[in-house]
């Protein structure tokens, strides 16, 4: 997990130059490899109850272990590829969306995930892991006849035996087998060189390979074997020979018998990819600016942590769940999303926090984690993954790991926004922690992480040095990537911030200020420096969240009913989605809380921080709708708005029945007006009587906590100066009343 880099020089253009040639085109395998590229609707057809047997790499293309994998995995396709149709080798991109349930089905929760499949396998819950199967070829070839040689009555077909050969076999094998050459290895029992050398001439005919056992003491001493490993060829007329070779090596072998006279290649063809190209659809390039934070980064990061990482694991249990619920806390407190994604985080914790058992199946957590419209707050997160700030130059550069680590930046520094709100020092840390552990997929990455975190993070005394010390491991793993396969070429590993971004960070050559870093990290992350650039606008989720539930995607769609809703919403006059943002609760319904209305009254002095303090992006949609019901109030009286009433107007267009939240945020900040003087806080409020009053809440609209009490002590003020004027003039009349008068002449 890197983060964005964004300095191209002309030394990096041409090492960049250089890494592609050859690369594969789109991710990290191409059909010009000697393996198979399968998809959701190839892997069951092709590696199921199939006759050869296959060994299977589940990736995926963000996970940096499986791009410094990759490498190896196409140098043992190439290494092996005579083995097929025997054993046939094949990938499976988990990242990609159409591939994410197929992955699911087989079992994979961490990447890469290597798997074999015995020939004729009836099941996903056949395929056997191999577990520490090393980064050298060797070692994965010698594992692959090992699970080979564990069939036992569903041998492959075109599979040749790999069994040590005995002196009967020996006698009549050519009276039985119908070929010219027959080449004896013989080796230690524990040596593959034997089985290697047999699958390698597996395509080749008229001749055979055996393994001799150096304790078939027979054989040994008919063939005068007095080193390990060595090879005699036999000849059907009955001659042999010693194998002339300069080194009792696989290649030399091979070369050799592939060479002899009547030996030809058979009918069978090296494994490649199927003649139909992966279709891979090119994202454009879209301008990101280093300094700033991307709101679709971070809902694509929250999006593929919740509805993608944790859905590769079909039930939770015990420390996963406490993972889960620490993970999802921790973003329904500090996340400064849009109104409708932070209903969607509050919801989920919710009800999260009601289970009491200590197993989630994920197909209850699935239908909590679907986008719904429940009343008039929507609690919607994007299914769709927009990279922006964290976009790479190759899909399998940057992407989701960037992403997270924004997100977690991000938290840290909220924490150190709202202390009053926190739990402690390691509140953030530890949700990052243990989600990182029980269920980001790259394993070797999650190691890594989770030795940094045993090794220092419980010296952390407070949210700032939380930060700090966010800071600092990231820029150790920057360092330890810096030039390795994973580092973007046009975005490499550098020690974060730079001096562009930040100069008194840097204020001693290679000493950080770690003061003036805290500061940078402040203004960096803060909700001010998120932007709303690509994301999809409240309107349009919803509507295509209807439009799938309508097709049967979801089972909160209602049909007609949903749409006369929806009609009911676009009344003119009526104010739209009050309450957006807000905090939400009420009666169940299908296992979650439902929206509660909101109210300018009765506020909770907790809430009233959370709301005033995390302000700049929720202040959008409760704007459009006070602008909106402003707007109705005045076509049906025909009253003129006050100057105060006309700043939510500012934001927004008549023309647009949608609103646009970057729109809106631009010419927010043209007018040099921040989302704290144009709204007050609003809370739920209980009373029946209140929420039905509609002339209380358009008489309300617009007016923060500081406004009433300035409104009730002007009033005050002004009443005890009447009563005092009163008082003195009634005084003053009594006095004159009661003066004796002079007699008249």
């Amino acid at each position: 997990m890197a983060r964005q880099r964004c300095r191209p020089h002309a030394p990096l253009l041409l090492l960049l130059a250089a890494a592609l040639v050859g690369a594969p085109p789109g991710g990290l395998y191409s059909p010009g490899d000697p393996l198979v590229l399968l998809q959701v609707d190839t892997l069951e057809s092709r590696v199921l109850n199939s006759s050869s047997a296959w060994l299977v790499e589940f990736y995926a293309t963000w996970c940096g272990h499986c791009v410094h994998f990759a490498p190896t995995w196409r140098a043992l396709a190439a290494d092996i590829q005579e083995w097929s149709p025997a054993v046939n080798l094949g990938v499976v991109d988990c990242a990609d969306i159409a591939n994410q349930k197929m992955c699911g089905k087989f079992g994979i929760t961490g990447f890469p995930t290597l798997k074999f499949f015995k020939a004729f396998s009836k099941s996903p819950e056949d395929g056997m892991k191999i577990f520490h199967p090393g980064d050298s070829v060797q070692n994965l070839r010698q594992s692959i006849i090992t699970n080979l040689e564990m069939h036992k009555e569903t041998w492959p077909p075109a599979c040749p035996p790999l069994e040590p050969a005995s002196m009967e076999e020996i006698r009549g094998f050519f009276q039985t087998n119908n070929v010219t050459y027959l080449a004896l290895i013989f080796e230690t029992n524990d040596s593959f060189l034997g089985r290697e050398v047999t699958l390698d001439m597996l395509q080749y005919e008229n001749v055979a390979v055996r393994r001799v056992l150096s304790s078939e003491e027979e054989l040994v001493k008919m063939y005068g074997v007095t080193a390990f490993p060595s090879s005699f060829l036999l000849i059907k007329n009955g001659t042999f020979s010693r194998i002339p070779v300069q080194m009792e090596a696989r290649s030399f072998y091979t070369h050799f018998l592939r060479r002899l006279p009547g030996v030809t290649r058979g009918p069978y063809a090296p494994t490649r990819a199927p003649d139909m190209w992966i279709k891979t659809t090119s994202t454009p390039r879209r301008a990101a600016d280093r300094s700033k934070v991307y709101m679709a980064d971070l809902e694509s990061a929250l999006h593929y942590a919740l509805r993608v990482e944790v859905a590769r694991f079909s039930v939770l249990t015990g420390e996963r769940v406490r993972a889960l619920k620490d993970f999802v806390a921790v973003l329904a407190k500090y996340f400064p999303g849009r109104p409708f994604v932070r209903n969607f985080l509050r919801s989920v914790d919710r009800w999260l926090r009601n289970v009491r058992e200590s197993r989630i199946p994920y197909r209850a957590l699935e239908l909590v984690l679907t986008n719904r419209k429940e009343g008039k707050a929507p609690a919607v997160l994007s299914n769709n993954v927009t990279w922006v700030g964290c976009q790479g130059s190759e899909p399998h550069f940057r992407g989701y790991p960037c992403s997270l680590w924004t997100l977690f930046h991000l938290l840290t520094v909220q924490a150190t926004r709202h202390r009053r709100l926190g739990t402690g020092p390691l509140e953030v840390l530890g949700a990052m922690r243990g989600y990182v552990w029980s269920f980001f997929g790259c394993r070797e990455c999650a190691q890594h992480f989770e030795g940094m975190a045993a090794e220092s993070m419980d010296k952390v005394r407070s949210v700032d040095e939380a930060a700090l010390w966010l800071w600092s491991r990231h820029n150790q793993v920057n360092a330890r990537l810096a030039g390795t396969e994973t580092e973007d070429p046009q975005f490499p590993k550098l020690q974060w911030p730079p001096p562009e971004l930040c100069s008194p960070c840097h204020s001693v050559v290679n000493v950080w200020d770690e003061a003036a870093v805290l500061r940078f990290l402040k203004a960096h992350f803060s909700p001010a420096n998120i932007f709303l650039d690509y994301t999809e606008p409240e309107r349009a989720l919803v509507v295509r969240r209807s439009r799938e539930a309508k097709e049967g995607a979801g089972e909160w769609a209602m049909g007609d009913g949903e749409e006369r809703e929806e009609r009911e919403e676009r009344r003119p006059g009526k104010p739209e989605g009050a309450g957006v943002g807000m905090e939400v609760g009420g009666s169940e319904r299908r296992g979650f809380l439902g929206p509660r209305k909101p109210s300018i009254i009765r506020m909770n002095p907790k809430m009233q921080e959370l709301e005033e303090d995390i302000v700049d992006l929720d202040s959008f949609s409760e704007l459009h709708y006070k602008s909106k019901a402003l707007k109705a109030a005045a076509a049906n009286k025909g009253r003129r708005l006050s100057k105060r009433d006309t700043i939510p107007l500012l934001l927004v267009d008549d023309s647009h029945e949608a609103f646009d939240y970057a729109a809106a945020w631009e010419r927010l900040r043209r007018r040099g007006l921040g989302s704290k003087q144009l709204i007050g806080a609003l809370e739920e409020d209980e009373g029946d009587a209140l929420r039905r009053n509609h002339w209380f809440r358009m008489l309300g609209v617009g007016f923060s906590r500081l406004d009433v009490s300035l409104c009730i002590i002007l009033y005050f003020l002004s009443s005890m100066c009447l009563l005092g004027m009163y008082t003195f003039f009634r005084m003053r009349m009594r006095h004159r009343k009661g003066r004796p008068g002079f007699p008249k002449a």
